[in-house]
């Protein structure tokens, strides 16, 4: 065997990669991601006992301190993780993972494959196309589809709960609260309610709307019990556009 300094070592037959103790918390640790192929075998220790046999997988140690390991299937889900805050100690042969709540992961490494890590620098989070902070932008320009007549008053109307999204004004110039949402569900009418309730104080008579691109029946149920209204939205016809279903006329 030759000893050769650094982190390998050369044997004549194979290469070995020899790493350092590595302890990664939530508060400290590497701010990319590292990327590791490696031939492994892993021992989870919880709420169950779970074993994955020896296999080529990838193991990912985000930025956060998460710890997950992923095989060539299962489309996103990792086989196994250790969500963040945990505690990452790196052996030669073995990477040991714990949190708080006294679960534990370890993973056997006979062979590590690739190893590298990257800054992936702030990620802008995903923009989805029909979402309700589109729908309110939309909404406040064309107050008339809610009613013919309304106008409005504000976007994210305050309140001690917060912004409630549209306040209008409809034909006879009474108050209308507005709240927006994709699916117009008994959570968004819940949330309207507790508006309602705080508006009413300094505005007097306030109605309400629950404005949705579809509604569940439990909610339009509900609303008319409480004698809000839903209105259902067009988001192609809000922004101008002509409808994907062809029509004969």
């Amino acid at each position: 065997m030759l000893d050769v300094p650094g982190r390998y070592d050369v044997f004549t037959t194979s290469l070995r990669v020899r790493e350092p103790p590595l302890r990664v918390t939530a508060s400290r640790y590497d701010p990319g991601m590292r990327l590791v192929i490696a031939r492994c075998s892993v021992d989870y220790t919880g709420r169950l006992s779970a074993h994955l046999p020896l296999a080529t997988r990838l193991l990912l140690v985000k930025a956060d301190g998460s710890v997950l390991i992923h095989a060539d299937g299962g489309a996103y889900k990792p086989l196994n993780w250790m969500s963040a805050p945990c505690v990452l100690v790196q052996e030669p042969d073995a990477w040991r993972v714990s949190n708080r709540t006294g679960e534990s992961m370890t993973i056997h490494i006979e062979e590590i494959l690739h190893d590298s890590s990257h800054d992936l620098g702030t990620d802008p989070g995903l923009v989805k196309d029909g979402v309700e902070r589109h729908l309110q932008e939309l909404l406040a320009d064309r107050c008339t589809v809610l009613g013919d007549g309304w106008s409005l008053v504000r976007r994210e109307y305050p309140t001690d709960i917060g912004p409630v999204d549209l306040l209008c004004r409809d034909d006879q110039g009474e108050y209308v609260a507005v709240e927006i949402k994709r699916r117009g569900e008994i959570d968004g009418l819940e949330q309207l309610g507790r508006y309602l309730e705080r508006l009413r104080p300094a505005l007097g008579a306030v109605r309400g709307v629950l404005a949705a691109q579809a509604f569940t029946q439990q909610a339009r149920t509900l609303a008319a019990a409480r004698g809000i209204n839903c209105v259902a939205l067009d988001y192609d016809a809000l922004r101008g556009m002509e409808p994907n279903t062809p029509t004969l006329f």
